[in-house]
């Protein structure tokens, strides 16, 4: 994987190495194909949107850059390792469940839906991984969650269990449990869709502040306001493929297929 060159892009932020590297993974399930050979980069600091129709192959793809569903064929790369592979002499050779589990740390993923443990609080979920996976001493990771938990503007629901929070304050606390492992890209896979529309908001400001604090960030969304004013590059996928890809002013704005074209006329 050759790294990318060090520039500061359009938006002023920083990009240097490639920390994600998509290059022509295939999946089918059963006879139905759902990728096709897609190709991109997302170098460090660089935000990625990826538009689409349901069923073009977004989620999968997303899925696949942390190899929570494995490719065909085709391989991805994170942080300069090749996902789900090892390489032993001039054979790359599938990880175990354990090493795999150690290269996924690399990515922080948030869902659709929230998935936080209702028995728990917004901080005990908050600092599960810190204290499960990285063994840090609860006091120290306790500092860290409140601490994530304040910048999104969570501070004194810290004891609230699920119940007791809105949608997006969830989704919130879920955003923190991601970044709380320090990833070295976020996947975000339509984060705000299950929220009712007043709650959108407060979601999208997390992600543009952790945008302008320079996180890599893949996020999958029909948010083109977000994609346009946050993304560094907007990606366009349908039946499996990238149909069209570019700088948000070009896709958004001006895009050159009619598949994009008809897309983005239905959703503005």
């Amino acid at each position: 994987m050759t790294a990318a060159a060090r520039h500061v892009n359009d938006t002023g932020r920083s990009v240097s190495d490639a920390v994600v590297v998509v290059s022509d993974p295939w999946k089918s399930f059963g006879d139905r194909p759902v990728l096709r050979g897609i190709n991109f980069t997302v170098s460090k600091g660089e935000v990625l949107c990826v538009l689409g129709p349901s069923g073009g192959g977004k989620s999968t793809m997303l899925r696949c850059v942390n190899w929570l569903e494995t490719a065909d064929r085709g391989a991805v790369w994170v942080a300069d390792q090749r996902m789900g592979f090892e390489l032993k002499g001039n054979h790359w050779k599938e990880l175990p469940q354990r090493r795999l589990a150690e290269q996924r740390r690399r990515c922080g993923m948030v869902f659709q839906r929230f998935n936080l443990f209702p028995h728990r609080t917004a901080l005990e979920n908050a600092i599960e991984g810190l204290v499960t996976v990285q063994g840090l001493p609860r006091r120290q990771a306790e500092e860290r969650g409140r601490e994530l938990l304040a910048r999104v503007g969570l501070s004194g629901r810290e004891g609230a269990y699920p119940r007791e929070l809105s949608g997006g304050q969830q989704q919130r606390v879920a955003i923190v449990r991601a970044i709380a492992m320090d990833p070295a890209v976020m996947l975000f896979d339509e984060p705000t869709s299950a929220l009712d529309p007043e709650l959108v908001g407060e979601v999208l400001q997390v992600m543009e502040d952790l945008a302008e604090r320079g996180m890599t960030m893949i996020v999958v969304t029909h948010e083109v306001s977000f994609a346009r004013d946050v993304a560094d590059k907007v990606i366009f996928m349908d039946g499996g493929l990238v149909v069209e890809e570019g700088p948000p002013d070009q896709v958004l704005r001006n895009p050159t297929h009619e598949r994009t074209k008809g897309f983005l006329a239905r959703l503005l």
